[in-house]
């Protein structure tokens, strides 16, 4: 009998501990795990999620490289903002020598001859450079999605068949300003000449004079020239976003601005390029979200005024689209380019080499 109590004596103590030694266990693991939770609440607030530490372990190292680079006053240089003042600074990962221009066209021959490396143009010109160079430019990114608004002034517009029988006060003839009015208006219905005229202007500047001139009326305008018109005049307001409608039609983005490079000098230096993108996402974020310390580096790099700029920005649609999303995005937009006019994208689509992948 006294050897049974006192194997069961001995068995209890043995439980006892086990349970005594889980409840142990299980509070380690749960100060474990709450801790765990602390220290990745913390992170995240801080903004260093795992996510965040796995892009900061894979930014690239700064280069010997040197890079020309041109941007356009306008919509497609506000995203090189931030890079060109870490250029200044001397803290960029490439060392960049950049050309602020005015027109796409003093672009193109300097692509062509080499003095530049990289630039920002119209995409559909990345294309018709694409073929003018045979290959020779590779498309790295898109930077600015639409920038198109149908504006007006004492006339209520809220759809595109609204506009039969109308004048249209607009500028940038044959560019992506006229196919995308034409497309939009046609697929509306309506056909230029016969349903709806468009007065082009020479300049962004006298389209929007003339709109302010009239009593009543109706104007297609890029950015940061709405924002300009409606600044001056309270009677001139924004009735459509041509973006927009274009998406709604063909379900895809209105890619007007893009980064092209020389493919020889991407061979020659494959990390510049990947530098150059790293820090040139980080700028068009930096841009989208500080519009008023952006405005004040745009003033200063002569891209739009500050005043301007801060109130654009936001309407700008400053983007980075790379890799299979642009190859997409932009293939649909220069399909409905090929349709209205085929020598506006250089007679064709381009071949997949066309389209930068790392």
């Amino acid at each position: 009998m006294k050897k049974v109590l006192s194997v069961l004596l001995a068995s209890l103590m043995m439980v006892t501990m086990m349970v005594s030694c889980g409840d142990d266990n299980q509070s380690s693991q749960n100060s474990s795990s709450s801790q765990s939770s602390v220290e990745q609440s913390s992170d995240t607030e801080s903004g260093e999620s795992s996510e965040d530490s796995s892009a900061e372990a894979s930014i690239p190292e700064k280069t010997d490289a040197t890079m020309n680079i041109a941007v356009l006053k306008g919509p497609t240089g506000l995203g090189a903002l931030e890079l060109m003042q870490k250029d200044e600074e001397g803290t960029s990962l490439v060392d960049y020598n950049f050309t602020i221009v005015g027109q796409p066209d003093e672009i193109v021959s300097k692509i062509a001859t080499g003095e530049l490396d990289v630039a920002a143009v119209p995409s559909n010109l990345a294309s018709t450079l694409y073929h003018k160079t045979d290959g020779g430019v590779q498309m790295l990114a898109v930077n600015t999605l639409g920038v198109l608004y149908l504006v007006t002034k004492n006339v209520e517009i809220t759809s595109m068949d609204q506009l039969e029988g109308m004048n249209i006060i607009s500028s940038g003839q044959n560019s992506t300003s006229q196919y995308v009015l034409e497309y939009l208006l046609a697929e509306a219905g309506l056909t230029v000449g016969e349903d709806v005229t468009v007065e082009y202007k020479s300049e962004h500047a006298e389209a929007v004079s003339t709109l302010a001139a009239m009593d009543s009326g109706v104007a297609v305008l890029p950015q940061p020239f709405v924002t300009t018109a409606a600044t001056q005049n309270p009677d001139i307001q924004v009735a459509l976003d041509l973006s927009a409608e274009w998406e709604r039609l063909t379900e895809s983005k209105l890619t007007m601005g893009a980064i092209i490079a020389r493919k020889d000098y991407i061979e020659a230096n494959p990390d510049a390029i990947e530098a150059f993108l790293y820090e040139y996402n980080l700028s068009t974020a930096y841009t989208n979200e500080n519009p008023a310390d952006a405005a004040v580096l745009s003033e200063n790099y002569d891209i739009i005024a500050a005043a301007v700029a801060e109130k654009a920005i936001p309407y700008c649609n400053i983007t980075y689209i790379d890799g299979e999303e642009m190859k997409t995005d932009i293939t649909a937009f220069l399909e409905v380019l090929l349709d209205i006019n085929p020598q506006s994208i250089g007679g064709s689509i381009p071949d997949d080499d066309f389209f930068y992948s790392k």
